[in-house]
């Protein structure tokens, strides 16, 4: 007998407990600036300890691209009260500098120009490093800065033994339950867009006079009328090696394979870059991905790995253990990039996609429709009466995102009888509006208030980044967190030299181990 998503449901009502071991973390990116909202050319602070090692605050691609990482929690409470600590953490060591708190860049400086990130001389710093290198020559390094927030999202295991009564171990039923919440958020991950995009605009020069579809808001502005994030969408920029991925999500064996081969098979353009450059590295393989974190898309299956491993050989041998959510923008309206309504919906949504059904994809694995979707509503989601491609049959976005928030609904509910009080529930419930009124949703907002400001999109950002930088500066860390952050820090540092003075094989070596370490799925 077929189970239903109407049965699981009831199932998750009667172990509610469960949910309360829900586990979510997040990862927030903002580009160091200089008061006049200039990208920072300096290196690292070494108060904020090594970038290599330091568990809290690290750097993404470039050396000024600040990345700020929790740990997971149990409740949306303590996870933004450690990502606001870490944020005043980093402002008591920034000097005269301010965190960029938009998803697209401050005003750049010419390609050459920016930094990329330094992980120091050890062979896995290096190697982190080439990798940004490769990236810069693949894709440019403008493209690199653009900063967003990466939502970390796992259940415990006997969730998804309730959830998948099929056959197969505990492993199995995880990364199928997981592999099929990919799958569904494949589907309604549009309206995440709709209501929490947060990009329209950029600074013109971001584009470097390349052709672009976007219109001038102002002199120094550029956005679409209806975008709700230009983040999200292609930017006029194709990169003909990823956009010809199709990677599977009917399972993890064929959606590793896909994986496997775009890390092992060479594409000529990057052939004829090849990998060194007068004797040094510039990128780790001249394959459509050098490595596997390289493929862009806007969640991924994920598994933590060991030092030299892997993600496919570990994502193969151990299974899926949680799902990164990438295609959040920063909020420009909080302090710390994302609220708790947020986070909250975004635990019910993962959870309403988790325990939905969640049929395959053609055959291919690959969902054109959905794609388009998203495609579609990051650029034109606010056009009035603008339609979308429901299996097949057009359908009113504001429709269809009402019929998913009342979906939704009864997996928040079951988060508040799990945790208590009724948060999630209005969290859920203050996204109804943004689909009765597009004028409420934050990209509508930002787009309104610089055309009532008159001011420019580095202007308008300039002066959000500074009234959030007062407003964390104005909250200093009691001193024992503090003291706990500056000890984290200085232990990073010590972390990295261990490294560094332990190598006992030089790059070339290291590398080629590296790559040899990468297992065909399903080989032993």
């Amino acid at each position: 007998m077929t189970d239903t998503a109407a049965n699981r449901l009831k199932r998750l009502e009667a172990n509610l407990p469960l949910l309360a071991r829900t586990l979510r973390g997040i990862e927030k990116e903002g580009l160091r600036v200089d008061e006049r909202g200039q990208l920072s050319r300096r290196p690292h602070p070494a108060a904020l300890g090594s970038a290599l090692t330091n568990e809290h605050v690290t750097t993404d691609y470039s050396e000024s691209l600040l990345e700020l990482i929790t740990g997971t929690h149990a409740d949306a409470g303590s996870l933004l009260a450690e990502l606001t600590d870490t944020h005043r953490h980093v402002y008591s060591v920034l000097d005269g500098e301010l965190i960029w708190n938009q998803s697209m860049p401050a005003t750049l400086p010419d390609e050459a120009d920016i930094p990329i990130a330094w992980y120091g001389t050890s062979n896995t710093g290096m190697l982190k490093h080439v990798y940004r290198r490769g990236l810069a020559e693949r894709y440019g390094k403008t493209m690199q800065c653009i900063a967003g927030v990466h939502y970390n999202y796992s259940l415990p295991d006997d969730i998804w033994e309730m959830l998948d009564t099929a056959p197969g171990s505990t492993q199995d039923r995880r990364s199928r339950g997981y592999i099929g919440l990919i799958r569904n958020f494949t589907r309604y991950s549009w309206l995440l867009m709709y209501l929490f995009g947060a990009a329209p605009a950029l600074a013109r020069d971001f584009l470097r006079g390349h052709d672009h579809p976007l219109q001038a808001l102002d002199a120094g502005t550029l956005y679409l009328p209806h975008a709700t994030s230009l983040r999200m969408s292609d930017l006029g920029y194709q990169n003909k090696a990823q956009s010809q991925l199709k990677l599977c999500y009917n399972d993890l064996e064929t959606f590793l394979g896909r994986l496997y081969d775009a890390v092992t098979q060479p594409w000529p353009e990057y052939q004829k870059i090849g990998t060194h450059r007068n004797g040094e590295w510039i990128q780790l393989n001249t394959n459509v991905l050098q490595i596997e974190n390289e493929y862009y898309s806007s969640i991924r299956p994920k598994r933590t790995t060991g030092r030299c491993e892997r993600p496919i050989t570990a994502l193969a041998e151990r299974g899926v253990q949680y799902v990164e959510v990438r295609c959040l923008d920063i909020d420009p309206y909080s302090p710390v990039g994302i609220d708790a309504a947020t986070t909250r919906f975004m635990d019910a949504f993962l959870l309403f996609c988790a325990a939905s059904d969640s049929p395959f994809f053609p055959a291919s694995g690959y969902c054109q429709r959905s794609v388009d979707n998203f495609a579609t509503v990051v650029k034109e989601g606010r056009k009035p009466g603008l339609m979308l491609d429901r299996d097949g049959q057009p359908i009113g976005l504001a429709q269809w995102g009402a019929e998913l928030l009342d979906r939704i609904a009864p997996y928040a509910a079951l988060y508040d009888a799990a945790l208590g009080g009724d948060a999630y529930a209005q969290a859920v419930q203050a996204q109804r509006g943004k689909l009765a009124d597009p004028g409420s949703t934050p990209s509508a907002r930002l787009v309104a208030e610089l055309k009532d400001s008159g001011a420019s999109f580095l202007e308008y950002s300039l002066a959000l980044s500074r009234k959030h930088a007062e407003t964390l500066r104005a909250q200093p860390l009691p001193p024992e967190v503090a003291a706990a952050y500056r000890q984290a820090a200085q232990a990073s540092l010590q972390e990295q030299r261990r490294i560094e003075q332990s190598d006992t094989e030089d790059f070339d070596t290291y590398v080629a181990r590296y790559h040899a370490a990468l297992k065909a799925p399903g080989s032993k």
